[in-house]
């Protein structure tokens, strides 16, 4: 196939994901200078329709970047009202209160938004800034200049065949090249695992570590609902299987954000996190909310967990990641949205600085100083021990040790240091061998619903004609080994069904990819044991729709 020739557009910052991230960056850049040329690459159909958070918000993010946002009628209405926590047993559940808590767990001054309304909101502001903002543009590749520098991404490649060739409608894209090239794509983007690799980023840093988070919105009863009312519970039904837990936030309309984390770091090879989710909602405390409603939308994507200690190094030669790129979510706040703006902000302020000094394709040094040493690594050093005690110690201990740790950590002491994670969440799945099959309920359509169904409510979408976005690095690994060695966890991790071993009479398994269920989680990417798994961008437009996640 000849080189494909391409048109190329010159901007000063090329922004890949219109995230909170992307979009906080495009709009602090406009503020510290009208004139300079931002362009912001979304691969959704719009704005927003792959965004999806909790999401209770801390403001501070926000404040710092649009301090009048209320006067300007950001979709952020709802306060947090009512902060209640639980551990759940089967039946039954034990509250625990607030007062013991460390501070910074303190919701007071919290939003429960919809993040994809609050990106929308942020898209218009960075228009009437002069922002150029383009959803439906997947970037699929980078562009070097002739140092290894980054200076551009392609984007807007459509029309390939399912063999990977151009079709009769083949549209090559455009290089867009910047000064500087900013990458919000969330968590595990597939060109900043490449920036990541490319330039040993992650060196000398903790793996990082994953969470998969599910979230249905449902209608509901008006006499049951308690708007600005958030919940989060630890326990059942996950017990010792895996860490993790929920949430259920009362947002406006009488609706309800009911979610579910699954870390993945558990063992089981056979546990099915899609279907902890559904079984948890049969608790008598979530059942009794739910009786009577609707849902209305489903999603998941993956979180990033690995926190302060698995930050990789943020810049490279023309290039800063932004966000969830690099890892940015406080793990006991459920809470990464305000770091994610914020180190938009601080890459913006950064690149305009260089650029009026006259300098281009560098690296942002002073970015990630402001990271590591601002609001965002200091927010982040504070709960870094939560994550790995965790993981090393269980439920009920990490609470108590924790909660302590937090407490310490708030006056400038740690009694713990920084505890290491170990191994990865795809090293630390175990053998099918070494555990057993686990039993869930058939789903009962009222309360749990089957994969499909669900995502049917993701209103996912993507051409079928297009080479699959998920790859196989070798396409015997996963009859060979995942089946074989691990019971094929593929086929359970996913929550959208993308991944199935299909058996004829006679005949080998045969692994087959639905690519056109996926929901863009990434959870493949992530926990396949052996990594063979690739998640790459389909074309621009393709993926869920999400309305108001």
């Amino acid at each position: 196939m000849a080189e494909i020739e391409r048109e190329a557009m010159e901007y000063d910052v090329v922004i890949v994901g219109a995230g909170p991230a992307g979009l906080a960056a495009a709009i602090r850049l406009k503020q510290l200078d009208a004139d300079l040329d931002v362009v912001v690459l979304e691969k959704g159909s719009e704005v927003g329709a792959h965004i999806l958070s909790g999401a209770v918000l801390d403001p501070c993010g926000l404040d710092a970047l649009i301090p009048d946002w209320k006067e300007r009628g950001a979709p952020i209405t709802v306060p947090v009202r009512k902060d209640n926590f639980y551990i759940l047993g089967e039946a039954g559940k034990v509250r625990v209160p607030n007062w013991p808590m460390p501070p910074l767990m303190n919701n007071h001054g919290a939003y429960v938004v919809s993040m994809g309304n609050v990106c929308r909101w942020m898209a218009e502001q960075a228009e009437e800034l002069g922002v150029e903002v383009f959803p439906g543009m997947a970037c699929s590749e980078l562009v070097f200049d002739d140092t290894g520098g980054v200076k551009g991404v392609v984007a807007g490649e459509f029309g390939k065949n399912a063999d990977g060739m151009p079709g009769p409608n083949y549209e090559p894209g455009m290089e867009l090249h910047g000064k500087y090239v900013f990458l919000g794509e969330g968590v595990r983007g597939s060109l900043s695992k490449q920036v990541i690799a490319k330039y040993d980023l992650d060196a000398g840093k903790e793996p990082q570590k994953y969470g998969l988070g599910m979230k249905e919105v449902w209608e509901i009863d008006p006499d049951k609902h308690r708007e600005g009312t958030i919940t989060h519970t630890m326990g059942w039904p996950l017990g010792k299987n895996a860490g993790g837990g929920s949430f259920i936030y009362h947002i406006e309309n009488n609706q309800v954000y009911v979610g579910f984390v699954v870390h993945l770091n558990y063992k089981n090879p056979y546990l099915y996190p899609y279907m902890e989710f559904q079984r948890f909602k049969h608790h008598p405390m979530v059942a009794d909310l739910l009786k009577g409603g609707k849902r209305v939308a489903y999603g998941a994507r993956a979180i990033s967990e690995g926190g302060y200690q698995s930050l990789p190094k943020m810049v490279a030669p023309g290039v800063a990641l932004l966000g969830c790129s690099v890892g940015m979510v406080n793990v006991p706040r459920i809470k990464g949205n305000h770091n994610a703006m914020l180190s938009g902000k601080a890459a913006a302020e950064a690149a305009y600085a260089a650029i009026a000094a006259g300098r281009s394709a560098d690296e942002l040094t002073a970015y990630e100083s402001e990271v590591r040493n601002g609001p965002i690594g200091k927010d982040l050093h504070k709960v870094r021990n939560v994550k790995p005690m965790w993981s090393k110690w269980g439920l009920m201990p990490s609470l108590a040790l924790g909660g302590l740790d937090m407490w310490t950590n708030a006056i400038g002491l740690s009694l713990f240091g920084t505890i290491k994670h170990g191994k990865s969440d795809a090293d630390a799945t175990e053998l099918a061998n070494q555990h057993q099959p686990i039993d869930y309920p058939k789903p009962d359509g009222t309360l749990s619903f089957d994969r499909l169904t669900n995502v049917a409510f993701s209103f996912t979408n993507h051409d079928e004609n297009q080479p699959a976005h998920l790859t196989l690095k070798d396409p015997d690994v996963p009859v060979k080994v995942d089946l074989a060695q691990y019971a094929g966890p593929s086929a359970r991790y996913c929550p959208a069904g993308v991944y199935e071993f299909v058996e004829e009479d006679g005949k080998e398994p045969r692994f087959v990819i639905n690519f056109q269920n996926c929901v863009h989680c990434k959870t493949c990417d992530i926990k396949d044991p052996p990594q063979n798994i690739v998640w790459t961008t389909p074309q621009g437009g393709d993926g869920p729709n999400y309305p108001n996640m």
